[in-house]
């Protein structure tokens, strides 16, 4: 397919080709990544049992934060989303920060997620782990270059096994518990309990554990801008935000209750992983080929979202003049191809930085992003609380209604602030969240500066006489 110079106008310049099959695994999958099956160890070790209450408490922030989001999105689809509708509800400084802060998330997440997939296929098939990170970013580049629907049909398949993974974890744990599995050293749901409780840390673990757990449910709101590239985005969107309820509750609940019940919490290792282990330990054979080919898996899927979505923030922005016009070139298939090369360029230098750089140099680096998460989360409820507003003035009654408006949006708004601060005090969170307010503060800045020229721009041209064209 050839690649064109064509530049494009507005959002309907973007292909269309995403089906209702890729938008609704999108969907599903989209909150399980490589968080979930690496990660999870982490939380537990932070909170032992009790991280099942961090799970529901960043579960509950995240269903209401996509209640808001699919209000917005089913009321005007938009490739931009959240950046799109802070632009209107907060003004340009706010879309322009949160799309700016968004894409550099994102793009963050490709060294991350590459350097994991190298590091398997490199214990798998020897070599150099840059040459396979390399070989991994340039192939899912490529396969995002073709058209959207490339995109979407990878991820289908990516997250097909993820969820089939999954739901085959939460069905053999049942097995266990019940004492179903002939050669499982594990049964019941002691675990829950045996090991000093079932919060043997506190409920200050609970919460340092929920600043982990809440920034792996990062990826939920993809579908909200993969959904602008289909034929019925309303309809992708309804669907992706009226099951966000039983996803999470099935996906992150429901395997993480049955690791934290049938063993030890003190006996997982980070470095292995919870659900290698549980899996071992209900003798499953081969448990550590079978979840290396599930996070392979996972860290792909995350790469491929990765690219996909930070082009698309990126082209949205060069859209509304927030970033180089080039980035608004298309291909022939309405792929933004410029916006795809520009940050998958980005992505992997940063991928030689993790190599090159100081170990120190680049854990700075990654922790800028640490509470992108909660500004975006934080800008998507500000930013719903105004358009709602403006609905109800217009008589507009979008597919999706956020519950008990405007008091879960509150309630929303204040616990999204209370895990800011409490990332403030908590000594380990606060490198992260004082690099990331920094970064934050430029940006908005930066769009402050912009807002001021393009008023000053407007106002120069509202003084010029309207024959003098």
């Amino acid at each position: 397919m050839a690649i064109t110079d064509k530049p494009d106008t507005g959002e309907h310049g973007l292909g269309t080709s995403l089906k209702p099959r890729h938008v609704t695994m999108i969907s599903i999958a989209g909150v399980i990544g490589a968080g979930l099956f690496v990660g999870s160890a982490n939380a537990i070790a932070t909170a032992g049992p009790a991280v099942l209450l961090a799970y529901f408490f960043a579960g509950l922030l995240v269903i209401l934060v996509m209640r808001m989001l699919g209000e917005m999105a089913t009321a005007n689809p938009d490739t931009g989303s959240f950046s799109t509708y802070a632009t209107r509800a907060l003004g340009h400084w706010a879309g322009f920060s949160v799309g700016w802060l968004y894409w550099w998330f994102w793009v963050l997440v490709i060294p991350v997620e590459a350097t994991a997939a190298a590091a398997i296929l490199t214990n798998w098939l020897g070599g150099a782990q840059w040459m396979w990170a390399l070989i991994i970013v340039v192939a899912l580049t490529a396969t995002n270059l073709i058209s959207v629907g490339n995109y979407g049909e990878f991820e289908f398949w990516f997250a097909l096994v993820k969820v089939v993974a999954i739901i085959a974890f939460i069905g053999l744990g049942i097995a266990a518990i019940l004492g179903w599995l002939p050669n499982s050293e594990v049964s019941g749901v002691d675990q829950l309990w045996a090991s000093g409780g079932f919060m043997p840390l506190g409920f200050g673990a609970v919460i340092a554990a929920m600043l982990t757990t809440m920034f792996s449910f990062m990826g939920s709101e993809i579908v909200t801008i993969a959904a602008a590239e289909s034929k019925d985005p309303a309809k992708g969107i309804t669907r992706a935000t009226n099951s966000v309820i039983w996803r999470i509750s099935i996906f992150y609940f429901g395997s993480i209750f049955i690791i934290v019940a049938l063993v030890p919490w003190n006996e997982l290792d980070p470095a292995t992983g919870s659900y290698q282990y549980v899996l071992s330990k209900m003798g499953i054979p081969h448990a550590e080929t079978i979840m290396d080919i599930v996070i392979l898996t996972a860290v792909a899927s995350c790469l491929n979202s990765a690219l996909y979505t930070a082009s698309r923030m990126l082209y949205s922005l060069g859209d509304r003049g927030d970033a180089p016009r080039a980035v608004k070139k298309i291909t022939s298939n309405g792929v933004p191809w410029i916006a795809v090369i520009a940050s998958m360029v980005l992505g992997f230098l940063a991928v030689v930085g993790n190599y090159i750089l100081p170990e120190k140099l680049f854990t700075y680096l990654l922790a800028t992003t640490g509470a992108v998460a909660l500004f975006v989360y934080l800008a998507i409820a500000s930013s719903q609380l105004v358009l709602r507003r403006q609905l109800d003035r217009d008589g507009e009654r979008p597919a999706v209604r956020m519950w008990l408006y405007p008091w879960l949006t509150y309630l929303a708004i204040g616990f999204i602030v209370f895990v800011l601060v409490m990332m403030v005090v908590r000594p380990e969170q606060r490198s992260s969240i004082l690099l990331s307010a920094v970064l934050a503060a430029v940006t908005v800045i930066g769009g402050v500066l912009v807002q001021r020229r393009n008023t000053r721009r407007d106002t120069v041209a509202a003084r010029v006489p309207g024959d003098s064209a």
